[in-house]
């Protein structure tokens, strides 16, 4: 018998050659929309470009906030300073009693680079979580930079944490099941997920819903080595990300385990870690970070399911599944995800 590997990759899920079509086709037109001399948010500022994405003034869609999402605050660590959130609840629980009567609760993180995006972003993609699972989904509208800077951002996604953890069982019917982001979401997901359990000697997560996350903030090799032809993050616009959060931060800052959870020692977590998926496409510079962070999962004991999508962009999600497959593809593996984790809750 040949000698087998403890470790198993499908190499084809990373081939070039197996890009469909279709995804060529959508990264072209990406590469050449973003390039046609629209302005970046750096050059315009932030506030101003948050303004310009909701009004449709970006290359990237507007936003779409749903009639049923609920906005709401929650008490942050500051006394005075309350931290926007807004809630979806189930379609099919109407009524304020059918609403305490739910499985539980999702905490959700906007991407935007710790610069963009507001709790107002993702209102369909909380309305899926919502249904998946007879789930109250929450969405934190943490600080953003440059204005605030790191550690504001995390502070208050770990306040809301604390929060939400201690109020779901009363207020939703269930435990804080699920915590979950996209790209930035995902570097906040994991930093909130570790301070509770640090925290809370009991703290128990049914999963964690991980797209494309940024993990090590000084970044793996795919952000180096992916740096032409990138539809979506590019270096000239993810290092700008970067040096809003973490202004003047050292290489060795950035690797501490508070800033970058790739660092966090996960064995002290061992028979603690929740089940965590890890979503991404291969025409991302985060890659390396979904790809690594989940092995690092599986090698704590914590179950860890991958699951690469071929040609897929940064934020390939967010597009309609006729546009890219891969995008409904990943969505119902979401879905499944979540239904398996809630059969075992």
């Amino acid at each position: 018998m040949p000698l087998k590997s403890d470790i198993i990759i499908d190499a084809g899920k990373f081939d070039p050659a197996n890009i469909s079509e279709q995804a060529k086709q959508l990264n072209a037109g990406l590469i050449a929309k973003l390039s046609n001399g629209g302005k970046e948010w750096h050059e315009v500022g932030a506030a101003k470009y948050r303004k310009m994405r909701w009004a449709g003034e970006t290359a990237l869609p507007a936003p779409v906030p749903l009639p049923q999402g609920i906005d709401f605050t929650i008490p942050s660590r500051e006394p005075g300073r309350e931290i926007p959130c807004r809630i979806m609840y189930p379609t099919s629980r109407t009524t304020e009693d059918e609403r305490r009567r739910c499985r539980g609760t999702v905490m959700h993180f906007h991407g935007g680079g710790w610069t963009l995006g507001d709790e107002k972003s993702h209102d369909s993609l909380l309305q899926f979580y919502a249904d998946a699972g007879d789930l109250a989904v929450i969405s934190v509208g943490y600080r953003l930079a440059p204005e605030d800077p790191f550690p504001k951002g995390p502070e208050d996604c770990m306040d809301a944490g604390e929060y939400i953890a201690k109020v779901s069982e009363e207020r939703y019917g269930g435990p804080l099941r699920f915590i979950g982001g996209e790209s930035a979401g995902g570097h906040l997901s994991l930093i909130t997920t570790f301070h509770l359990l640090k925290v809370i000697p009991d703290f128990k997560l049914s999963g964690l819903l991980l797209h494309f996350g940024s993990y090590d903030l000084s970044g793996l090799p795919q952000y180096y080595h992916l740096t032409t032809n990138v539809p979506i993050l590019p270096q000239s616009t993810s290092s700008r990300f970067f040096e809003a959060f973490m202004p003047n931060m050292t290489e060795d800052q950035k690797k501490s385990p508070s800033v970058s959870p790739f660092y966090e020692d996960l064995s002290k977590f061992r028979e603690r870690l929740p089940s965590a998926l890890f979503t991404c496409g291969t025409v991302d510079p985060l890659l390396d970070d979904s790809v690594m962070m989940g092995t690092k999962w599986l090698m704590a004991g914590g179950e860890a399911i991958v699951k690469i999508y071929t040609g897929g962009p940064h934020g390939f999600i967010g597009f309609p599944p006729a546009v890219l497959k891969e995008s409904g593809e990943a969505l119902m593996d979401t879905k499944t995800y979540i239904e398996d984790c809630m059969a075992k809750a």
